[in-house]
């Protein structure tokens, strides 16, 4: 009897206790649903939130590069072609030099002495004494012309040396002038005036001839000598 109502106030009790927990959870607000999407969501957020975190870092850890200067093109100056006033220049290839070459001397250069032979053979010219360069001569004129000249050379001018017509005016009647006795030699630094026969052209105009010195081996030497004159009737 005792165990019975022992047992039969446990169950009483038991459900008492029961309703009383029934009793409290009913006010209790319930527990909340767990939303799996909203989680993923989160989830890929926090990923890209780290992701772009790491790549700021880099990128500020990474050194600086300054880009290469780039090829800027100079315009070059322009200038204006040069003005001619009036007619251009004439050059005269009888008197003005080519560069590196010395014109030889003629009878017009003052006197000096050239060397245009060897130790043996050579002279100098000195001076016209007739005929000076730009004479004016009659249409047939005979005349004479002569130069004076040195033998600058060590060897003497005697039989075979001569005077010899080198280039001009044919119609001149050009001649050439021989040492053929002894009165005519001419020693090592003696001077001499040696004179030719011409005769002026019948045509107006101006003429010109040349002479020079040649020894008895037929070798020229020494200072060529000229004569310039003009024919007017």
């Amino acid at each position: 009897m005792f165990v019975r109502k022992s047992m039969r106030l446990t169950i009483i009790t038991l459900l008492a206790a029961a309703l009383f927990l029934t009793a409290c959870n009913m006010g209790a607000t319930p527990a909340p649903t767990v939303d799996i999407n909203a989680i993923n969501t989160a989830a890929v957020g926090t990923a890209m939130g780290q992701l772009s975190a790491q790549f700021t870092q880099t990128a500020l850890a990474a050194p600086s590069v300054t880009p290469l200067p780039t090829n800027t093109a100079i315009s070059l100056p322009t200038f204006p072609p040069p003005t001619v006033n009036g007619a251009l220049p004439t050059v005269s290839f009888n008197t003005t030099p080519l560069p590196g070459f010395t014109a030889l001397p003629t009878s017009a250069a003052p006197a000096a002495t050239v060397s245009l032979g060897d130790a043996c053979n050579n002279n100098v010219f000195e001076g016209d004494i007739t005929i000076p360069d730009g004479t004016i001569l009659k249409p047939g004129q005979d005349f004479v012309k002569t130069w004076a000249i040195r033998n600058t050379g060590t060897c003497t001018w005697d039989e075979g040396y001569a005077l010899v017509f080198i280039g001009g005016d044919k119609a001149i009647d050009p001649v050439n002038f021989k040492f053929k006795k002894k009165g005519d030699f001419i020693s090592p630094s003696e001077g001499v005036n040696i004179s030719i026969s011409l005769t002026a052209p019948l045509a107006p105009g101006k003429y010109q001839g040349t002479w020079r010195m040649q020894s008895d081996s037929g070798y020229y030497f020494g200072t060529p000598l000229t004569v310039y004159f003009e024919v007017k009737k």
